[in-house]
C-alpha cells in the first residue's frame, strides 16, 4: 500500500503547525515513524549500524526543512522521501563508497554469492522489526515479511545502483506509485518505470530460486525453529556428524566482511572439523537461538581450555530449504549488544 495514501489512525498536526515549528508535534510524529524509517534505510544501505546513524540525519534534515512540508502528502510519506534522498547522498559520498566485489571459494577460485560479495552486510533483530509495524498502527504499516528483509534480499539489492535500489524499494516494498516515486527522486515517470524494470531483472538473477515459496512469513516456521534447536544442540556438543545431517549437499557458508564462500557440505565440514574435533578443537561451545531478519539464527560462544568465561565468537543466520540448511551467513560478534543478546557466562 502506498505510503502517501490510506486512512490515518492518528490525527496528524496540520502542515501549518509543522511549518511553524511546533517542536512537540514534530517530535511526536518523528518518534512514531523512527523504527520504520530505520528499516527503510537498512534496506537501502544493508548495514544496521549505518541505518541507525542515518535515521538521526533524516530527522535533522526534516526539522531543518519543516517549512517545505506543504501537506500534499502525509508527514510519514514526506519523511520517507527525505530518508531516501539522505541514503542516496550517503551512498554517493566517498567516505561511504560501497562496491560489491567478486567472492572466492576456499581454493581461491571465483565464487558467486550475493552475501559474500557485500562486505558491509549486517543482520537486523526481529524485535526491532516488530517495532516498525506495531499492532494497531496505521494501515500502511504492514507487518514486515521475510521476502523484503531476509539476508538474501538485502544482499541482492545491494548489487543495484543506488537510484535503481531506491526505485525498487519505493515501488515494490513501500508500494508507492510511479508518479509518487518520480516526485520523491526527482525523476520522470518513464525513468522510474525503466529503472524498476532493470532492477527487477537483476534481482531475479541474484535471489535464490526457491525464494518465491517463502510467501509473507513474518517469523521462522515451527519446522525451522525445530531445525535451529538441533543445530544449537549439535554445535554445543561438537557433533560434526549431527551437523552434517542438517546441511544440504549444496549448502554454502559465507562470512561477511570476508569475501569467502565455502561451497558445498564437504567444504563447510572441512571448515568446522578442526574447530570441533581432535586435539586442536577450540574448546567448549554454547549456542543461543536468535531471531534476525525473520530467519532462524544462533549466537555462538566459546570457552577455551583454561578460561573461566565464554567469549562471543560469531552469529550464524540460517536459510532453510526442504527441511535442511541451504545457507549459513556468519557475522562477527560485535553486533550482539545491538541485537539485545546478553553475554553467556
Amino acid at each position: 500500500m502506498a505510503l502517501g495514501h490510506g486512512r490515518q489512525r492518528y490525527a496528524e498536526p496540520s502542515a501549518e503547525a509543522i511549518r511553524a515549528g511546533d517542536e512537540p508535534a514534530f517530535t511526536e510524529l518523528a518518534s512514531r515513524y523512527r523504527h520504520e524509517l530505520r528499516v527503510h534505510l537498512y534496506r537501502m544501505l544493508g548495514s544496521f549500524t549505518e541505518a541507525e546513524d542515518l535515521v538521526q540525519e533524516t530527522l535533522l534534515r526534516a526539522w531543518r526543512k519543516r517549512a517545505d512540508f506543504a501537506g500534499r502528502s502525509t508527514f510519514r510519506a514526506w519523511l520517507y522521501a527525505i530518508a531516501t534522498r539522505a541514503a542516496l547522498d550517503a551512498l554517493a559520498s566517498p567516505a561511504r563508497t560501497r562496491e560489491v566485489a567478486m567472492a572466492v571459494d576456499s581454493a581461491g577460485a571465483p565464487a558467486s554469492s550475493a552475501p559474500a560479495e557485500v562486505a558491509w552486510l549486517q543482520p537486523y533483530p526481529d524485535e526491532l522489526l516488530d517495532l516498525a509495524a506495531p499492532d494497531g498502527g496505521e494501515p500502511e504499516a504492514a507487518a514486515i515479511a521475510r521476502e523484503t528483509i531476509e539476508l538474501a534480499f538485502l544482499a541482492a539489492i545491494q548489487h543495484l545502483p543506488p537510484r535503481q535500489r531506491a526505485v525498487l524499494i519505493l515501488r515494490d516494498v513501500a508500494g508507492w506509485s510511479a508518479a509518487e516515486t518520480a516526485g520523491s527522486l526527482e525523476m520522470s515517470v518513464a525513468s522510474v518505470k525503466s529503472a524498476l524494470q532493470r532492477a527487477r531483472a537483476t534481482m531475479r538473477e541474484r535471489l535464490p530460486g526457491r525464494r518465491a515459496e517463502w510467501g509473507a512469513a513474518t517469523a521462522p516456521s515451527e519446522s525451522e525453529r525445530a531445525l535451529l534447536r538441533r543445530y544449537v544442540t549439535a554445535s554445543q556438543q561438537g557433533e560434526l556428524s549431527a551437523l552434517a545431517a542438517l546441511l544440504r549437499e549444496d549448502a554454502r557458508q559465507t562470512m561477511p566482511p570476508d569475501r569467502l564462500v565455502f561451497d558445498g557440505r564437504a567444504a563447510i565440514l572441512d571448515l568446522w572439523r578442526p574447530v570441533l574435533e581432535g586435539e586442536e578443537a577450540w574448546g567448549e561451545w554454547r549456542s543461543v537461538p536468535l531471531a534476525v531478519n525473520r530467519q532462524p539464527a544462533a549466537a555462538n560462544y566459546l570457552r577455551r581450555p583454561g578460561e573461566a568465561v565464554f567469549t562471543a565468537v560469531n552469529i550464524d543466520v540460517l536459510r532453510i530449504e526442504d527441511g535442511l540448511i541451504a545457507e549459513i551467513t556468519t557475522f562477527g560478534p560485535e553486533l550482539l549488544s545491538a541485537l539485545g543478546q546478553e553475554p553467556v557466562m
